[in-house]
């Protein structure tokens, strides 16, 4: 496993981190706590050493996982988690003010809980779990982050950027404020190339890239006849004619990259650290199958300039999270 700087943080993270929404159980069905377990602990066997996880995960079932593993291993594991709005509003609306979302006392509570929940005296990385740069120098959140920091509760914060909504974080980062940065990039939205990890660059902002498949849209396994378990989210976010439209375009990636599908996984994970703006990427891994495949891409190479060149022009601006 290779290893990069998140950021100014300075933490060593490896370049696959593991994402850990599925094992909550909440939104991604079929997962089992005992696949979950073996999961993680073979994900840190293979070297990776990051897990991102939130309190909203099956409301702090995924945190309390992630604990039970950390706490069985003797190895060094950076463990990032987050708050969920007080509104429960994914992603941040615009015009809704600090105080109804991340107020103070939130902001603290949360972060008790996730303590506990983690059976941890110190979080690594604690993030909000939406944004909005319109908060910028309103409410006393800050004060809370900076309570808790002092407190040795946290050691760095970052916030996960709205979904799609990469520039909004942009003035957040020029306030020094901010240690890390979460954002959904890949083959598909290339976005955060636009302006947000070269703000990330010259900030030394650490940069999780979350949803780096697609929600497994990139993986070539979503086809035109793909179901999903009932209550599964993906069944709304791949509704309607959108596995059609995934597998076609999964399809003229493999035939211009003259790459066979079962290569499109780790092309789309590599296509990504090819980035020098990223720190890590954090794939949703519930099976040991998935952690083995996904961890042996972070050994340190990228793809080939041409590749990455020539999926540029398969950026597919789009937002399946909506309705």
């Amino acid at each position: 496993m290779n290893y990069r700087t998140l950021g100014k943080t300075g933490l060593n993270v490896s370049e696959v981190g593991y994402g850990a929404w599925g094992i909550g159980k909440s939104s991604w069905i079929g997962a089992s706590d005992d696949e979950s377990t073996k999961a993680l602990h073979t994900s840190i066997d293979l070297g990776l050493n990051f897990i991102d996880t939130a309190l909203g995960y099956g409301e702090g079932h995924s945190e309390r996982l992630v604990g039970q593993v950390v706490k069985e291993r003797s190895e060094t594991i950076y463990v990032a988690t987050k708050i969920p709005p007080k509104n429960r509003q994914w992603p941040a609306q615009a015009g809704v003010p600090v105080e109804e979302t991340f107020p103070a006392d939130h902001v603290i509570a949360c972060t008790e809980q996730s303590l506990t929940n983690l059976g941890m005296d110190t979080i690594d990385v604690q993030q909000f779990h939406v944004w909005s740069d319109e908060w910028v120098d309103q409410g006393d959140w800050l004060e809370a982050v900076q309570k808790l920091k002092e407190q040795g509760k946290i050691r760095y914060f970052g916030v996960s950027i709205n979904d799609h909504q990469p520039e909004n974080a942009i003035k957040l980062i020029k306030t020094g404020i901010v240690d890390t940065v979460q954002v959904i990039y890949n083959i598909f939205d290339q976005s955060p190339e636009d302006q947000l990890l070269p703000v990330c660059e010259e900030h030394h902002v650490g940069v999780i890239v979350r949803v780096p498949l697609d929600e497994g849209g990139l993986t070539g396994q979503i086809t035109p006849d793909t179901t999903f378990n009932e209550g599964d989210f993906r069944n709304g976010y791949f509704r309607g004619d959108r596995k059609q439209e995934v597998y076609e375009r999964v399809q003229r990636i493999t035939s211009d990259l003259h790459i066979s599908v079962d290569q499109m996984a780790e092309t789309a994970l590599r296509y990504i650290l090819s980035h020098s703006a990223v720190s890590t990427v954090i794939p949703g891994m519930r099976s040991i199958r998935n952690v083995e495949r996904n961890c042996q891409v972070g050994d340190g190479r990228g793809l080939p300039k041409e590749q990455v060149e020539k999926l540029k022009t398969h950026r597919w601006v789009r937002n399946f999270y909506k309705a």
